[in-house]
């Protein structure tokens, strides 16, 4: 051989060795636009192509485009085309047979052209797995209020160069998807994960061959974290925890912290998610007694891996914060100590528990609870959690698909009430939907439902042959009895009617001397607002709707409803209601001092102290804390404002009028889309711009309630120069120039201490940021009201103590209010009778509705 050839040979060899275990699969994620002919840029100017290609015979598919778009879809692509498959279809794409992949489907069950998507199911699958099964995306997007969905999947290396996902339309159906993306993962899990609720040591997850949907992905204590801000190019969505938090008494907090990967992959979590964290709170006594709950809706008979992401940036030592982990209240971990196992501040960890979730009533749940550890004696009695990962696991047959969601109870009531106030035959509807309950029938059933009344045209009132004036309850067959119970016999729902104390419109009369106006105490678009008294003694406020206004009419229906099912002390509560003739009455607790408004400017009747208006202010705060996270269903007030926060004659402070209020959004949902109603001055931007409402419109709200108060003045005063017109405005440009304090209600000026006035000044301004997603909850901002109310209250104690000493009674407090561990020092410091301000909703009260509103909207 001709030594001058050897070389040659050798790189020959070598290349072929490299070409042959090289992957013949895509250097960048693939994401395709499908049914479109040449993809496109996405919102965040992401590429992505055409799924031609990728089609293996695709002759049983056709390309469409969406004929309506939702304005809540995040981009146009890959949403508004699609590629709809009236036979097994299948796209095949090359990968490397070691790696594994995540699978993302994206579906906009949205109108095509001769196709109607009610009537979409499908079966997709992927080489031998079962992602879905009978799917309905239509269904599923009704059922959880949103207007696009995302199913994805991570899947194990399949010992295979390609990977093949086919779609199945049911029998005389069609399937259809709107994107795919296919995106090499890197080995995020273990072999050994602990399975919880079996004996120790005697079971375990293997999460390196498992093939799993993410169900939940948490930025817990923290923001909405885009794909484009994730780590490692996964493309992966971070949601706020807020909407699955049981209960009260959590504090999130954001550090400004370097976070040192160390061995764990970056890909795991980018460092957003362990800069923001959600621990308890200072008082060491109410930890001991409570604990931090997430709640999920799941799939039974599944197996779930649940991965907890933690990074310690207070603390140094171990044992200064020990606390236990339960999954469905079952010991995972006992004695959870984030610097015993990394070993010092901003180093991430991950830990993997997994627990089986069987088919017993009730048992769709998965409950993730944090309790600090009282047996070990810790120097802080707390817990910390930065994120939170549940991912189901494909059972023992590879299937991974789950059930159509039923639709909710009081969905499924208001689809019945909706029905019947178009259709004259809508009870025979009623009666097949409580016949469906528990079987198949049901999904289908409200399918059908949704679909018609999705399509209706309304009929007017003179066909209907209904004398009332109101949209959907008609006249009320059941009279008032000398007991003032309902015989629960009307059209209106079963709760509403028996919750309520029936009046006839002779008592309403009587109670109000036949509507003097003398008696009128408020007047609003939806009519008038009358004192009157019931029961000989008993003072109420009677609102009288005004059949001329439909607004009025829609704020009742909603008002009532609601009313019927939540009771909290700080929410107003509805006492009765009368329906009769072309007369629509409620009739509700009387506020003897009324609206917060009338105590702050123009004639207000008393001048409020600092301390007075921040108990106000607390309750309010409690009032919407419990419709945002204690009420069965999310409840989003949507009118927040003075006029609507009204007081008792103890000053209790109790928040009304419902009438604009909308449930949601759902457990798998970051928000509502829905025509922008409220009260200019108080609008949240980000609301009125999108259209996507969520609980953070609220906050913002209350935001400018909280510069309201503090500066006694209103939302907007066309009088003033331009840039003042709009209190929100004119609070962040004050800010910005360093210049709050000139903002203060004068009879304010010297009463409030500077830390109080820090404290409270920054919350108010996060309750103001542009975006839903970089304000606070209202659990953070009650809990900053409360912390500010005992700094104040203890500060006014010491003051009378020490009258006359310059400074007496300040009780410093240097910490922000992320601060933690500071809060805990302080908490060393003060004492223990703080009873009055723990975090816990008081449940025993009743419910809303706007009583007194001089100006109306």
């Amino acid at each position: 051989m001709n030594p001058n050839l050897i070389p040659l040979i050798i790189y020959l060899h070598l290349l072929s060795s490299f070409l042959t275990l090289s992957p013949p699969s895509y250097a960048a994620p693939l994401a395709l636009n499908c049914g479109s002919k040449d993809g496109g840029n996405d919102a965040d100017n992401r590429k992505w192509e055409s799924d031609s290609k990728y089609l293996v015979a695709g002759g049983k598919s056709v390309s469409s485009t969406a004929l309506t778009q939702d304005p809540s879809l995040s981009s146009d692509v890959p949403y508004m085309t699609t590629r709809i498959f009236t036979g097994e279809t299948s796209y095949k794409f090359d990968v490397n047979s070691t790696s594994r992949y995540i699978l993302r489907l994206h579906f906009y069950p949205s109108d095509y052209p001769n196709f109607n998507v009610s009537n979409s199911y499908s079966v997709v699958t992927t080489n031998s797995i079962t992602l879905l099964k009978n799917f309905s995306a239509f269904i599923t997007a009704e059922a959880l209020s949103q207007a696009y969905l995302i199913k994805e999947f991570s899947l194990a290396a399949f010992n295979s160069d390609s990977i093949t996902v086919t779609f199945k339309p049911a029998d005389k159906s069609f399937a259809f998807v709107n994107g795919i993306e296919l995106i090499t993962e890197p080995e995020l899990f273990d072999d050994q994960a602990g399975l919880v609720g079996v004996a120790e040591n005697s079971g375990t997850i293997d999460g390196v061959s498992s093939n799993m949907q993410n169900m939940f992905r948490l930025n817990v204590g923290g923001q909405y974290i885009p794909p484009t801000n994730d780590s490692g190019g996964l493309m992966r969505s971070w949601y706020d925890d807020t909407p699955y938090i049981f209960g009260a008494g959590t504090i999130s907090h954001i550090a400004n912290v370097t976070i040192d990967y160390q061995e764990l992959p970056e890909a795991t979590a980018p460092a957003e998610v362990y800069r923001t964290a959600r621990s308890q709170g200072p008082d060491p006594n109410i930890n001991k007694q409570s604990n931090v709950t997430w709640l999920f809706p799941v799939d039974a008979n599944f197996t779930y891996l649940v991965r907890f992401h933690f990074c310690e940036y207070q603390i140094d030592k171990i044992n200064q914060r020990v606390f236990e982990i339960y999954l469905n209240n079952e010991t995972a971990f006992a004695t959870a100590d984030i610097i015993a196992w990394t070993g010092g501040k901003g180093i991430p960890t991950r830990k993997d528990y997994a627990i089986y979730v069987g088919d017993k009533s009730g048992d769709e749940e998965l409950w993730v609870t944090l309790h600090t550890n009282i047996d070990l004696k810790p120097e802080f009695y707390d817990i910390l959690l930065n994120g939170l990962e549940v991912f189901k696991i494909s059972d023992s047959k590879s299937n991974l698909a789950g059930k159509n969601p039923v639709l909710s109870e009081m969905m499924q009531k208001q689809l019945i009430a909706n029905r019947e106030a178009y259709d004259p035959n809508a009870i025979q509807i009623k009666h097949v939907v409580g016949g469906a309950m528990g079987g198949a029938a049901t999904i289908g059933v409200a399918m059908v439902l949704l679909f018609v009344i999705r399509r209706r045209k309304r009929v007017s009132g003179s066909d209907s042959g209904v004398t009332s004036w109101l949209p959907v309850y008609g006249n009320l067959t059941s009279k008032s009895t000398m007991s003032g119970k309902s015989q629960c016999g009307s059209n209106l729902s079963s709760d509403a009617v028996c919750n309520c104390r029936y009046f006839s419109l002779v008592e309403i009369k009587s109670a109000t001397n036949n509507f003097e106006e003398g008696n009128v105490i408020g007047v609003g678009g939806f009519g008038k607002v009358y004192k009157g008294i019931i029961d000989g003694n008993m003072k109420v406020a009677i609102k009288r709707s005004n059949p001329s206004s439909e607004q009025g009419v829609n704020e009742f229906v909603t008002e009532i409803e609601m009313l019927s099912k939540l009771r909290h002390r700080h929410l107003v509560s509805l006492i009765g209601f009368c329906e009769e003739g072309n007369e629509m009455v409620l009739v509700y607790d009387y506020m003897g001092k009324g609206t917060l408004r009338e105590h702050l400017y123009k004639g207000n009747k008393i001048t409020l102290s600092w301390k007075q208006r921040l108990d106000i202010l607390v309750g309010a705060a409690k009032g919407l804390h419990y419709l945002h996270t204690g009420a069965k269903y999310t409840i989003i007030h949507r009118d927040v404002k003075t006029t609507n926060i009204l007081c008792d004659d103890n000053w209790v402070a109790k928040v009304s009028d419902f009438g604009l209020s909308k449930t949601g959004p759902n457990l798998n949902q970051n928000h509502v889309s829905t025509v922008v109603k409220g009260s200019f001055g108080y609008l949240d931007p980000e609301y009125f711009r999108r259209q996507q409402l969520t609980e953070k419109s609220d906050v913002y709200s209350f935001g400018v309630v909280l510069f309201e108060v503090l500066c006694a003045r209103p939302a907007l005063n066309p009088n003033l120069p331009k840039e003042q017109v709009s209190l929100a405005d004119f609070a962040l440009q004050s800010a910005r120039r360093g210049t709050l304090e000139e903002m203060v209600d004068p009879h304010l000026k010297g009463m409030i201490k500077p830390d109080s006035f820090k404290k409270f000044t920054d919350c108010s301004l996060r309750c103001l940021a542009d975006h839903g997603m970089e304000r606070p909850s209202m659990g953070d901002v009650l809990w900053t009201l409360e912390f500010v109310l005992k700094q104040e209250t203890k500060g006014e104690e010491m003051r009378n103590e020490k009258s006359g000493s310059s400074g007496g009674g300040t009780v410093e407090v240097p910490i922000q209010s992320s601060d933690m561990i500071a809060m805990h020092m302080n908490t060393l410091n003060l004492d223990d009778d703080d009873d009055e301000y723990d975090y816990d909703s008081d449940d025993d009260g009743n419910a809303f509705s706007q009583i007194v509103d001089p100006k109306g909207r």
